[in-house]
Order: structure tokens, then C-alpha cells, then sequence
């Protein structure tokens, strides 16, 4: 009777959680001894089939076929063309990104990255770009901008908050500057504070020698004397002497 009451339920069950209230019951019979073991191993092979029928009845929940994350494909931001990344690289290593001294540690690549960097830091206080954004914008790959940001913080120049949500997509990094000299490097809008190099020694300024016409020059206004005393006009060829008493006459010979 049992036997008989069992099977019937193990072949209309249809869940999981049914089919294990099923396997409990069949094992305390036997363990009562209302059957005998050939009646519970031929009772526990059904439950093993009705169960493994079950499984492969039951649909994925939440996953389309062939994907493997419930997560939408990213889609990665790349430069048109490799020549137009190539030119927007070396533009934007040569801007002057940073202090000499801390540029020289980094490759062309690397500063195009810190410019982008650096120009959203003096924009909003911290970049919180994604790094397919940051490579984008700088013509550079995606493993390229992850190295110079992790170079760069290795370094001491700046720090990384991840934002990591459990159970969902996180969100970019914050990307924060601490370097000092970079600090004031972005105050001064790429300038150094040193003075310029003409500007620190004694220097005169020097005038191209005039090739004018010399009788288009401006004479001075009061006449100058010769040497005995008396004005004379240089504005002529021909030098007049200007007497004492008022009289004027050609030069002596």
C-alpha cells in the first residue's frame, strides 16, 4: 500500500522541493521498516528519474541563451581613424601636462593620458572618467590608460577610489591629484614659476642700426655750439655760424 501511494506522488510531483519532502518520507519508512530495502532502492531510482526530468523541464530565469552575464555589452569608445589617434597623442603630450621633471618619467602616450587626467582634476576637483573614455579622448589604447594611471599612482601623483557595488555594475574610479608640484602646475594653466631665462640676467635691448635716409632725421631743437662759443645748425650741409650779434655769415677758412 505505501509502495504503491509512493509512486503515484513521485510521478505527479513537479518541483524540486517536492520531490526531497518525497525522499525524506521514503527513507523514514524504511528506516521503520514499513519497507524493505527493495522497495525503497526501487522508490529512490524513481525519484532520482523524476527529478533529474524535472531539472531539464525547468527554464533559466533572468539569463538569455548564450549570454553568460546579465550585464548589457560594453561598448568600447575608440578614436576614428589610428592616424587621427596617433596626431590627438602627441598633441596632447607636447601641451605640457605636467612639470618637466615629473613628465620625464612618462612616455608620450602615458602624458596624453595624464592631460585628460589633469584637465578634469582643474575642472571638477576629481576625474571620474571611465577609462575607455580617458583612452578615447587621449588616441590611446585601454590597457595603455589603465598603465599610466597605475604608474602614475605608484609614483605618488595620484590616488584611485574604486566605487564597487556588490551585485551590480560599479561605477568608475575617482582619480585624485596629491602631487603638489602638479597641483600648481594645473593653478598657473601649464606654466612654470621660474622666471624666464632673458629675463634673469642683465641684458640690453638691442636696436637694428637705422638705414634711414640721414636728412630725414629730426634735428634737435636747441642748437648745439661750436667750439668757440658759438650755435651752430647742423641741419645744413653747409654750416652757418650764428654771430654773437645777430649777424651770420659763411664759415671761416
Amino acid at each position: 500500500m505505501f509502495h504503491a501511494t509512493m509512486s503515484a506522488a513521485i510521478g505527479g510531483a513537479t518541483t524540486l522541493a517536492q520531490m526531497d519532502a518525497l525522499s525524506r518520507q521514503v527513507w523514514q519508512a524504511h528506516a521503520s521498516g514499513i519497507v524493505g530495502d527493495d522497495e525503497a532502492q526501487g522508490l529512490a531510482e524513481a525519484l532520482h528519474s523524476r527529478r533529474n526530468a524535472i531539472r531539464e523541464a525547468l527554464a533559466p530565469v533572468g539569463i538569455p541563451l548564450g549570454r553568460v552575464t546579465l550585464f548589457p555589452p560594453k561598448r568600447l569608445q575608440r578614436a576614428p581613424e589610428r592616424s587621427v589617434a596617433i596626431e590627438r597623442r602627441r598633441r596632447l603630450a607636447c601641451s605640457g601636462p605636467m612639470p618637466p621633471a615629473l613628465a620625464s618619467r612618462f612616455t608620450a602616450g602615458q602624458l596624453a593620458v595624464l592631460r585628460i587626467v589633469g584637465d578634469e582634476v582643474a575642472r571638477h576637483g576629481a576625474c571620474g572618467l571611465p577609462v575607455d573614455a580617458i583612452a578615447a579622448r587621449a588616441g590611446v589604447c585601454r590597457r595603455l590608460a589603465q598603465a599610466a594611471i597605475r604608474l602614475a599612482e605608484g609614483d605618488g601623483l595620484l590616488t584611485i577610489q574604486e566605487r564597487r557595488h556588490q551585485g551590480r555594475k560599479s561605477d568608475p574610479n575617482v582619480l585624485r591629484i596629491i602631487s603638489r608640484e602638479w597641483l600648481q602646475w594645473l593653478r598657473r594653466g601649464g606654466r612654470s614659476a621660474a622666471p624666464a631665462l632673458l629675463g634673469s640676467i642683465g641684458c640690453k635691448n638691442l636696436h637694428p642700426t637705422d638705414k634711414g635716409d640721414p636728412q630725414s632725421r629730426v634735428v634737435d631743437a636747441e642748437p648745439k655750439k661750436g667750439c668757440r662759443g658759438a650755435a651752430v645748425d647742423f641741419g645744413r650741409s653747409d654750416p652757418v655760424r650764428i654771430l654773437a650779434g645777430g649777424r651770420t655769415g659763411r664759415a671761416m677758412r
